[in-house]
């Protein structure tokens, strides 16, 4: 009994550890969202290089993932996480410092770098330390305790942008650094995975082949730069081919292309690709229309938001449940229809003359859908992999969510300077409403590969 009671202390210490690197990965994303017109006014700058506020952290953690994950199942979990944290927290300080959008972009590369081995070391610890049994209950917790800054971050950004200044959003990953630092070195136990070594030169292609493709997806936007981002981005898939090729052939790979015969690991992947670019399209958009074309303050923004995000700490560990019991197909595809749903209906019934009420109900629909479909993607990649394979895995799946969530992003500013723009409220409507069913379509796409 003793034991069993102490065993479960422990998981319990472990979860809450693992999910804090989440939380404050994903709590650096979202508490931009309400500070972003704030930023972009005292900064004086446009929507879309607003969008490498919150694009240039994504794109970091998408390209150097792999590299930090490598890392990890080499060295040590662990000791790779607390690392993470740390330069993540170092960041987070030059952004508090920033004077001017460049020296915020770079200040946020440094903070994804640090972040882009937070949550897949923290899912690889999770997952390595609990057994299969208890995995399902477990992501949905994660992902709640995760969600908790979908909650948390828009909310408190918009508390502190009202109060203080948008530097602030920024200082207080400090203390909760120091504190992660100190308890997951004293408390987490360390694992590794394999031991390949880590190539030089594939890590430098998949990093510039990813940052690359984004980048000049991004730049399409800008009319004097068409020609130089289409080559970019011609140059960047074949810096993609490249490293393609040489996984292949390499006996231990970065990126070993047999779990692709997985039709769930491949289908899990892409589905949570199509999930999250949809969510992060409308995690840009959606602060910035309620303070446009709402002329709600940052604050009230933050809190309008809480329909959306607050189901997920709500739904996420219960839908790890049902993932338990009744499969990860039929949960994440339910989830990508709901999700799709509520944000085509925002599409629909949202004007620039419209009250807010008429949101709630669309928003609910999408956060429950999101809060289903992030476990049960989570737990087809991850389960169809052999134990030692999880690490890979982890980093393979946060990949695929993370550059999801760029060109998420991106997209959503094309299509919505394609149909509007921040002139006056009526264009910025226009936009809004477009770059909704844009992330409604990409929702429900992923359903032909969640079945």
């Amino acid at each position: 009994m003793e034991a069993t009671t102490n065993r479960r202390i422990s998981s319990t210490w472990i979860l809450i550890l693992t999910s804090l690197g989440f939380f404050m990965s994903m709590m650096d994303s979202m508490i931009v969202t309400t500070a972003s017109t704030a930023i972009r006014t005292d900064f004086h700058i446009s929507v879309n290089t607003l969008q490498w506020a919150l694009n240039a952290y994504n794109i970091t953690i998408g390209a150097v993932l792999l590299v930090g994950v490598s890392l990890g199942e080499r060295i040590g979990r662990r000791k790779i996480y607390n690392i993470g944290i740390f330069v993540f927290t170092l960041g987070s300080v030059f952004c508090a410092l920033s004077s001017n959008i460049t020296v915020l972009i770079i200040a946020r590369v440094i903070e994804g770098i640090g972040a882009s081995v937070m949550t897949p070391m923290s899912m690889a610890i999770l997952t390595h330390a609990l057994p299969t049994s208890e995995r399902g209950k477990a992501l949905g917790i994660w992902s709640g305790i995760g969600g908790l800054a979908l909650i948390v971050g828009p909310s408190l950004g918009g508390l502190i942008v009202a109060k203080l200044a948008w530097q602030w959003i920024f200082w207080i990953n400090v203390p909760i650094g120091i504190a992660a630092i100190y308890l997951s070195e004293r408390i987490l136990p360390e694992s590794i995975g394999n031991s390949d070594k880590i190539g030089l030169v594939d890590s430098l292609l998949i990093i510039f082949a990813s940052a690359g493709i984004i980048w000049s997806l991004s730049e399409m936007t800008a009319a004097n730069s068409k020609v130089i981002s289409v080559l970019v981005g011609i140059l960047s898939l074949a810096l993609g081919i490249c490293f393609i090729a040489r996984q292949r052939n390499e006996s231990k790979p970065m990126i070993p292309l047999k779990y692709f015969r997985s039709k769930a690991f491949t289908g899990g992947n892409v589905a949570t690709f199509l999930l999250y670019a949809a969510m992060y399209g409308v995690v840009f958009f959606l602060p910035q229309f309620l303070q446009v074309v709402g002329r709600a303050d940052s604050l009230t923004a933050g809190l309008e938001i809480l329909p959306w995000t607050g189901t997920l700490v709500v739904v996420a560990p219960f839908a790890g449940k049902t993932v338990d019991k009744f499969g990860e197909k039929l949960i994440a595809t339910l989830g990508l229809v709901l999700q799709g749903i509520g944000y085509l209906l925002l599409s629909i019934l949202v004007t620039e003359q419209s009250l807010y009420l008429i949101m709630i109900i669309p928003l609910a629909l999408a956060g429950v859908g999101l809060s289903m479909a992030g476990p049960a993607l989570q737990k087809s990649v991850l389960g169809a992999v052999d134990p030692e394979s999880i690490g890979k895995a982890s980093g393979i799946y946060n990949v695929f969510r993370l550059m999801g969530g760029a060109v998420g992003t991106t997209i959503s500013v094309i299509v919505f300077y394609g149909f509007g723009n921040t002139i006056d409220i009526n264009s910025f409507a226009n936009g809004f409403r477009a770059a909704m069913m844009c992330a409604g379509l990409m929702s429900l796409s992923g359903i032909l590969f969640s079945f």
